[in-house]
This record gives C-alpha cells, sequence and structure tokens, in this order.
C-alpha cells in the first residue's frame, strides 16, 4: 500500500467484483477494505467511548498514516542526528552574535525576521506577499495560532506585543564630600578593551543600566549587603544595622538581581548598586595570576552585568498587564512587580573604591555584614525613559497528524548586548534543531504531533515575550500543549546542566546517552554532567560550598535531573498552566574561565577562545533536544513517566518535614504524606495500562496490509465481513491510546490551583515554583515549604497542606486507569 492517507484510500474506484474473483484476491485486500470502512464510521459512535477530543476518525488515521511513515523511528533518529554541524553552527553563530540585539530595537527586529526567513527556508515555506508580521490580538496573530490543528503544510509568522519597558537616559554614580560636591565619579559604561574587536565596536551600543530600575536621584550612605539574599539583609539587622535613607551595595549571585531590590526596598533603603564580585570565579582570578580578559580567563574589572530588576517571584511578563496579553490596546495597571527605588550596575574596578568607603581596613571588613556605613555619601542618578514598545516572537510550525497535540521548543532571541552566549549560543543550538527538522521535512516525515518553534523576544526583561504569548493563548496551550523545551544558552562553559519536570527526568537521560560527549570521545552526554574546567587554584569556601551543593540538588532526584525555578521562557508554561518543561546547557563550573554575564565581553571572541572553540557543544545540545523531540513526537504513548514524578514528590516531603524539624515546628502532613502514596498507586496503575494500551494498537497495525491493493469505498458487499469486529478492535484500541496520553498530560496540569500562591497569585503550581526570596531557584511544595520558612506559620503551612491534599486526591482519581 502507498503512503496515503485513510481519504486517499476512500477515494479510490471501487469495482464490486464477483465472488469467484474476490476468492482469488488476497486476504490482506479484504482486510484493507474493512479497515477502511471501519475507520470511515468510526466517528459516528466514538464518543459514546471518549471524551470530547479530537475526532476518533483522524486519531486512528494518524497511526495507520505513521505505521506507514517513509522513515521509521530509528531513520529519522539517525537523519536528523547527521544534520547538526560545528561549521554551521559557527556561521550561524557569527552572524548572530556580532550585533546588539537588545529587546524592542531594530537589532532585535532584524534577528526575528532572520529567524522568520531560517523557518521559511528549511521547511519550505514560500513567503506571502506581505511579510506575516501580525499584531497580537489582530485575527491574523489569533489565527496563526489558534489554526495550528488545522495546518497541513508548515507555517511561520511574527507576532508583536506591546509591554511596558525601559532604556537609560542620563546616569551617574559619585562620592560627595562634606559640602556635597562631588569628589570621586564613577565610569559607568564599560572600557570596550581592543583586545576584543566586537566589544570595542559596540562599547557603547547599550548603556550598562538596569531593566525596569525606577527613575530618580537619591544620596545616602552606602551599606554593604553580600549577595543582597532574604538571610543577609536578616543578619545586617540582627547586627543592629538598618536600611532607612541607606543605599545598599550588594554582589551579583545568589538570587535574581530584582529581589535585591525588593528586598532593599521593604526595608527603606532608598538606592542599590551591584557589582560583580571575583570571589564568584572560583580560581580564575587576577589575584590567583590569570590575566584579565581579553589577555587572560580572569574577570576585566571593568566589565559590567546589565540586567532586569523586576521582581519576578511576584509576576513575570509585562508589569501593567498581569494575567492578559500586552496587546497595544490594553488596559494597563501601573505594574506592581517593579521597583520604586532605583539602581545602578557597575564594574569590579567601580565596586572596590565603594568598599573602601565603607572600611578602611581592607576588603575583608567591609565584607562584614555587621551594619556599618560608608563615612561619606554617595550620590546615585538614574534616569529611564519608560514607554510601551514592541516586541517581536518569531513563530513557525510544521503539523502532524494529530492534529491537538502539540510539542513546542522556544529559545529568547534577544540579548543585553550581543550575548554570544546568553543567548546566541542556544539560538545557535536551535538553529541547528531547525535545520535537522528541515531534512526531515524533505524527506518526507511527518510528526504524529505538532511542533512549534518559537524565538522568544524581551526575555531578559522579565521572559515577557512567552508569558504574552501563554497570557494570550492559555486555552489552547492547556488543550493542546503536551511539553515545552526550553533552550536559553546553550555553551558557556563545562558541565552539561539539564533540568524539568521529573516527567521528562528518564526522557531527558536516555537522549543523552545516545548523544556522544562533545570533547571525549566514548563517553556520552549524560557523562558531561560532571564535567569541570581546567583551570585550578585557591578559591572562596563559599562558593565551592554553594557549588557542591548545587550537585547535590541535582543528585537528589533519583535519575540525576533538578526541578525548575525560574529565570527563564518555561516559567509562563510549566508554573502558571501546568504544561510539562525542561532547559538545559553547558554551564559554568567554578574552574571554568569567567563569564562576562550581561557585559559587552560576552562576545563571539570569548565564546571561541573559552566556551566552545570547536562548536561541538552546540551540536551535542542540538543533538540531544533534536532526540527528546522527536520522542515526544512520535512515540505512540508519549514518555511522560508520572511514578517517577509522583516518587519524588515523597521526596519533596521528605525535605518539608526536615525542614520543620529543623526549625522546631510541630507540623501535621499526614494527611498529605496519604494523598501522595496513593497518586504514587494509581500511577503505578496508569504505567499497566500505558504498555498494555501500546501493545493492543501494535497488534492491530501489525495485521494491517503493508503493500499496496485496491481499495473499496464504505457500502462493498462485504459491509459486515470484517466490520463490526475490526471497527470495535480499532476504536478500543485508539480509545485506549487517546485516554493515556490524556491522562499523562493532565499530570502536570493537576498542580494547577486557580487560587495560585498567597501573595504572588500569578503562579498556580503548587508542585514547584520559584523561591519567593530566589527568583532563580525551585522551591518544592511551595506553598507549604514557605508557609513554614519564610512566614512561620504552622496553621499557614497546614492550610496549604490541605490545598495541596485536594489537588493530589483528584489527580490521583483522574490517573486510575
Amino acid at each position: 500500500m502507498k503512503n496515503a492517507s485513510i481519504q486517499d484510500v476512500e477515494a479510490q474506484s471501487c469495482n464490486v467484483p464477483s465472488l469467484k474473483r474476490v476468492r482469488r484476491s488476497s486476504l490482506k485486500i479484504i482486510v484493507a477494505c474493512a479497515i477502511a470502512y471501519a475507520v470511515h464510521t468510526l466517528g459516528n459512535n466514538w464518543h459514546s467511548h471518549v471524551a470530547p477530543g479530537e475526532d476518533a476518525s483522524l486519531t486512528i488515521e494518524a497511526f495507520l498514516a505513521q505505521s506507514r511513515a517513509p522513515l521509521s523511528h530509528k531513520q529519522a533518529e539517525e537523519l536528523y542526528l547527521s544534520v547538526p554541524d560545528p561549521s554551521s553552527a559557527r556561521v550561524a553563530s557569527r552572524r548572530y552574535a556580532t550585533r546588539p540585539h537588545v529587546a524592542g530595537s531594530a537589532g532585535s527586529f532584524a534577528a526575528a525576521k532572520d529567524l522568520l526567513e531560517l523557518f521559511q527556508q528549511e521547511f519550505g515555506i514560500a513567503p506571502p506577499p506581505e511579510p506575516p508580521v501580525f499584531s497580537a490580538g489582530s485575527a491574523a496573530s489569533r489565527a496563526a495560532t489558534l489554526n495550528i490543528g488545522n495546518l497541513d503544510t508548515p507555517n511561520a509568522w511574527i507576532d508583536t506585543y506591546y509591554p511596558l519597558m525601559n532604556t537609560p537616559l542620563r546616569r551617574s554614580l559619585s562620592i560627595l564630600d562634606g559640602a556635597g560636591a562631588p569628589f570621586w565619579e564613577a565610569d559607568l559604561e564599560e572600557d570596550g578593551d581592543p583586545g576584543d574587536p566586537d566589544a570595542a565596536k559596540h562599547k557603547n551600543a547599550v548603556p550598562a543600566f538596569h531593566g525596569f530600575s525606577a527613575d530618580g536621584e537619591v544620596v545616602g550612605h552606602l551599606i554593604y549587603v553580600n549577595y543582597g539574599l532574604k538571610e543577609d539583609y536578616d543578619q545586617v539587622l540582627a547586627a543592629g544595622g538598618t536600611f532607612t535613607g541607606k543605599i545598599a551595595l550588594a554582589r551579583y549571585g545568589g538570587n535574581f538581581r530584582g529581589l535585591k531590590v525588593q528586598a532593599a526596598e521593604q526595608l527603606g533603603a532608598i538606592g542599590v548598586i551591584m557589582y560583580s564580585d571575583p570571589r564568584d570565579d572560583g580560581p580564575v582570578t587576577v589575584e590567583n595570576g590569570y590575566e584579565a580578559w581579553p589577555a587572560g580567563p580572569a574577570r576585566n574589572p571593568h566589565s559590567v552585568q546589565r540586567g532586569s530588576v523586576q521582581f519576578i517571584s511576584m509576576y513575570p511578563g509585562d508589569p501593567t498587564t498581569p494575567g492578559v496579553p500586552a496587546y497595544p490596546n490594553a488596559t494597563r495597571t501601573r505594574g506592581e512587580n517593579i521597583p520604586k527605588i532605583p539602581s545602578l550596575p557597575i564594574s569590579w574596578a567601580n565596586a572596590q573604591v565603594l568598599l573602601r568607603e565603607i572600611s578602611d581596613k581592607g576588603l575583608d571588613d567591609a565584607f562584614a555584614l555587621d551594619g556599618k556605613t560608608s563615612k561619606r555619601d554617595v550620590k546615585l542618578v538614574n534616569h529611564v525613559h519608560n514607554r510601551i514598545m514592541p516586541i517581536w516572537n518569531s513563530m513557525a510550525v510544521i503539523p502532524g497528524r494529530i492534529h491537538n497535540e502539540t510539542v513546542i521548543i522556544g529559545n529568547h532571541r534577544d540579548a543585553w548586548v550581543m550575548g554570544a552566549v546568553d543567548p546566541t549560543s542556544g539560538t545557535v543550538s536551535l538553529h541547528e534543531v531547525v535545520r535537522g527538522f528541515g531534512a526531515l521535512h524533505r524527506k518526507g516525515w511527518k510528526p504524529l504531533r505538532n511542533i512549534v518553534f518559537a524565538s522568544w523576544d524581551a526575555e531578559e526583561y522579565g521572559m515577557i515575550g512567552s508569558t504574552e504569548w501563554t497570557e494570550d493563548f492559555p486555552d489552547w496551550i492547556a488543550g493542546n500543549v503536551v511539553a515545552y523545551i526550553n533552550i536559553d544558552g546553550s555553551a558557556g562553559g563545562s558541565p552539561w546542566l539539564p533540568t524539568g519536570s521529573p516527567s521528562l527526568a528518564h526522557l531527558i537521560r536516555d537522549a543523552a546517552l545516545d548523544v556522544p560527549h562533545p570533547t571525549s570521545p566514548g563517553k556520552t552526554l549524560w557523562d558531561a554532567r560532571l564535567d569541570v574546567g581546567p583551570f585550578r587554584g585557591p578559591a572562596d569556601d563559599d562558593v565551592l560550598d554553594a557549588y557542591q551543593a548545587k550537585l547535590r540538588e541535582v543528585e537528589g532526584d533519583g535519575v540525576g535531573i533538578a526541578p525548575l525555578g525560574s529565570g527563564s521562557d518555561f516559567t509562563p508554561f510549566l508554573q502558571r498552566l501546568g504544561v510539562a518543561s525542561m532547559d538545559e546547557s553547558f554551564n559554568l563550573s567554578p574552574t571554568d574561565a569567567a563569564y562576562h554575564y550581561h557585559s559587552i565581553y560576552d562576545t563571539e571572541t570569548w565564546k571561541e577562545k573559552y566556551a566552545d572553540p570547536d562548536f561541538k557543544k552546540h551540536v551535542a545540545v542540538a543533538q540531544h533536544l533534536g532526540l527528546v523531540l522527536l520522542r515526544l513526537l512520535d512515540s505512540t504513548i508519549l514518555p511522560l513517566n508520572t511514578t517517577h514524578y509522583s516518587l519524588e514528590l515523597g521526596k519533596y516531603l521528605d525535605a518539608v518535614e526536615a525542614t520543620a524539624d529543623a526549625l522546631g515546628f510541630d507540623v501535621d502532613l499526614s494527611q498529605l504524606r496519604v494523598s501522595v502514596t496513593r497518586l504514587q498507586a494509581a500511577s503505578i496503575a496508569l504505567d499497566d495500562e500505558k504498555t498494555d494500551a501500546e501493545r493492543a494498537l501494535d497488534n492491530v497495525l501489525r495485521k494491517l496490509p503493508q503493500h499496496g491493493h485496491k481499495a473499496c469505498g464504505p457500502h462493498t458487499w462485504f459491509d459486515g465481513f470484517f466490520g463490526h469486529r475490526k471497527q470495535h478492535e480499532l476504536a478500543e484500541a485508539g480509545r485506549r491510546v487517546q485516554k493515556v496520553n490524556a491522562k499523562l498530560i493532565g499530570f502536570e496540569r493537576g498542580f494547577i490551583s486557580e487560587e495560585g500562591l498567597e501573595g504572588r497569585e500569578w503562579y498556580k503550581h503548587l508542585g514547584v515554583a520559584p523561591g519567593k526570596w530566589l527568583g532563580y531557584g525551585a522551591t518544592t511544595l511551595p506553598a507549604v515549604t514557605e508557609a513554614l520558612t519564610i512566614e512561620g506559620n504552622v496553621t499557614l503551612a497546614e492550610r496549604e497542606a490541605a490545598r495541596l491534599v485536594r489537588l493530589l486526591d483528584t489527580l490521583a482519581q483522574k490517573m486510575m486507569p
């Protein structure tokens, strides 16, 4: 039989033969015709078997067509893996990472059109007469996403949203003498050393500032707060320090930069200054004899980290349209997740001057969290332009055979300057993924499920592009999206760091075991999790301890995949809508070259020198992403492991109980333990049904003829010959697979509470959320955990546990076969 759809089979002419001729015909022809009739009539009685969803005849047709696809699963994976290429990745990187493309700028729009052109070329999409750039909320923009299930051929477009953002105007930082006049002024811009050509060329392209920083001028004494963690502020307070009227000086790291400002603001501070401290670079410091970039691997002392200071633990996205999309005509609020006090980023060179103002006894004394302040006043000036700005999401889709199941892969495109690592290394890996799927498409491959490719804008300001899109299409996402695969920067250091929903952990690991290690023959990508950088020397003990703690967190998962916190575009999918999600990158170890995060020195020159000289890490990530996608797209039963997830819940509860004991709280979580156990039992039962359902469908498909035949229409003489039996067999097999997959997709959705987390209701996932005072880091069972660790309230913890019990019990009922 040729690779034809069921409609193709039915459309073939059929002349009723004589009984004598039929006896001479192959039994396979009769079976095939009966199956064609069964599929034709199946939709008439399907709804008595399954919940509303995709029409059963289309689902069966999808599996029939997939069983006769031109490429087997193995062949598709082999072809895909052969495409990502270091030479192609290098060319793409040098194109994307050698020009500034901050969100909302002409550079970002040009990059958006570059991605649109890539989608069109690779997926065979003829560019329409008018560029498909649509204003969010328009009929064309709405149709582009909502009609994905009706597509027969690939499509690509750009959605334009209109969030509030800011750009810098005038900024200054000075130490004042007794008369209030400045006697020292900081150079707030990076030096653009000519040893790094791109940094020198574009050193003034994007001034060093904080996205969403408040406009203002303040004068006050400095007070040092280490990382600006909640416990750092608490330690200063315990030592007798006060923040009212002070300007906090914090080093980057430990938590999201916006939370440093939020805590300072709540305590009465009038401004915040942040700097990159070489203590966080491990042994790779000038003090240890390493030369500073661009002469060597140590931090350039004039580099400055830009970044958003949005309060992302409250909600991400456009500050003025929380929960709804930023259309051009949107009704807007003031914006409650942005600071009311100004802040500035500065270099280590400038920070040393300020630290000497706090203490003339040396840096160690200045670093003490004892509440002492600078001898003189410091003046911080930060004038910014707040306005509604356009941003552009570039989107593409390859339609699948099952129209209401979709897998999304996304990468943010915008960078604070050029962003060779963040995000362009990820954009390059996505570029290679797109090339791989383009090669499959040209070979006639069609996915079982839809795949959407997304190039998000304005992630750096606070995941704006992805958040606005998910707020635009929440019902479609809830009803269609199987999983979200994120790639931010892909190649910045030595260890490979995958994170994700526990249901994806085995898929992530198994795919990594099938990808070669990028630099060590005989090893796999999975082995790269333990890789470290090449530089050695003494380092700050606290930094090394923190890194080891992160490794222990990963190993705490039964597979080796840590949960997701926030800080990238998976946030709205996972923590608001309950879509199983993952992220991965080659991250930094303490012994890697110092990375100039969000600086003009995040350049192609630095990346090709220290991060990935041969572009093999870019390629390894692209290969792994492709395998994960193909297995999600083309597996009969979705490779989502809910039993592993439910077992991890038990570990999360163990951690809460250990925390309660450490804090001396007597909290009753016994019913929550019962509910977790009940969910584990339901998931184990579902595992058996997964196996049986897939086997049943395979058995049906194996009985079908594999070669060409003359098809018969639905009203021929043998309507009932095999019809009723085959109709029932097909219906039952398809029903079971469809039902199982719906349960697997719904598992992550089961943690969504419409009430959300108390005090930050935008976040609705009760299983995992960004820590309230962490931002980047994940807090599991967040409502219960933070009732104890932040609020110190046993009654609240038990109330939140009861809310989680209700969710888990409902989920357990839904998971039962």
